[in-house]
């Protein structure tokens, strides 16, 4: 908890942005996975299941088994920086930063492992930052995502004597400058590759449960999808969305990617092109999961070419449209640091009140 002493009159006052992304293991490693997947599956958010029922299952069962096998699929994956993820983000973070006025501080986190929620707004606390934009990476509303991610923050601020003031950015679906974002990727891609007859946008899935609870995500998905369909000026008949990240045995939103892109070669359908727009950083997801696994599927079911569209990562476009987002929100927010000469007279005042910080 924040001490009292710790805030010390006359300092600045500071605003910041707070990205947030899902999180990756600290190494490709079995016991660097338990741990991170502890955190992620112990989440009632993430698998809502009832916790007496759950948690034997997870720590009986996969958390033995699971470990092993998702450190491999990291192996391949990983880089002399580390985790795709934590690479993307961080230079995300730094894009943003550039972008906006330099008294801005902008930090990024991870829900679950390192930097977590907790640990890096501490250390915003202790910079001075009293003003807070909470601005989760992910543009598709969804409880399991962006909602555990609040709920992380509220912990914290409930920890807190001196709570800083704290906006929450939920969603931003059909944003205009993350599809034109989006458009860009995808036209760039064609410049240099050409272009084919299917567009496959993969979104991550979600039980289809959560659905028929209230979650938006479903309807959000495919509003992205449309708008940027739309953008590129594509028929009805040349793109399509699927779901993808099938966990457990529970019905889950679909299509499901990897089955719908089988049928779709076994149907005749020479080359596809897939991208996914709900992850605006590469990730274990994307380079594993989409790019390795499902092209293995749809080659050996006949396909000809398959083209993986990377996600926004660092692109110009992308941090424009990220910068843009964050200072809609940000307004009324003091941006820039009260003039030195002002914050001195500030603490005298305080002095001459009996303050001793």
């Amino acid at each position: 908890m924040t001490s009292p002493a710790s805030h010390r009159h006359g300092t600045a006052e500071r605003t910041a942005v707070l990205l947030v992304n899902l999180g990756t293991p600290d190494a490709p490693t079995a016991p660097a996975l338990r741990r991170y997947l502890a955190e992620f599956l112990g989440d009632p958010r993430v698998v809502e299941i009832p916790r007496a029922a759950w948690l034997p299952i997870l720590h009986g069962v996969i958390l033995r088994v699971r470990p092993a096998k998702s450190a491999a699929k990291y192996a391949s994956i990983w880089t002399a920086e580390g985790s795709p993820l934590a690479v993307w983000t961080r230079r995300q973070a730094e894009g943003l930063q550039q972008r906006l006025p330099a008294s801005v501080l902008v930090r990024h986190a991870m829900r679950y492992g390192s930097p977590a929620i907790p640990q890096v707004l501490d250390e915003l606390a202790a910079a001075g930052a009293t003003r807070v934009l909470v601005l989760p990476l992910y543009p598709q509303y969804a409880s399991s995502t962006t909602a555990t991610a609040n709920d992380a923050v509220g912990r914290w601020l409930a920890a807190q004597r001196r709570q800083p003031e704290v906006r929450f950015v939920n969603h931003y679906p059909d944003d205009a400058g993350y599809i034109g974002a989006l458009a860009a990727q995808v036209r760039a891609h064609w410049q240099q590759h050409g272009r084919g007859t299917k567009l496959v946008m993969s979104f991550h899935g979600v039980p289809k449960r959560t659905l028929e609870l209230g979650d938006p995500y479903h309807c959000e998905c495919h509003k992205t999808a449309r708008l940027l369909a739309e953008r590129l000026g594509l028929g009805k008949d040349e793109w399509l969305v699927t779901f993808q990240s099938r966990f457990g045995k529970a019905e889950w939103l679909q299509p499901y990617t990897e089955p719908t892109l089988v049928a779709l070669a076994r149907a005749g359908q020479q080359r596809v092109d897939v991208m996914c727009p709900g992850f605006p950083a590469d990730c274990l997801e994307t380079l594993e999961e989409i790019n390795m696994e499902v092209r293995t599927a749809f080659l050996g079911a006949g396909g000809k070419a398959y083209h993986y569209i990377p996600c926004l990562n660092d692109a110009p476009a992308w941090l424009d449209a990220l910068a843009a987002l964050a200072q809609r929100h940000l307004q009324g927010w003091p941006l820039e640091d009260a003039p030195a000469a002002e914050r001195t007279l500030q603490r005298e005042r305080a002095l001459a009140l009996g303050a001793t910080a």
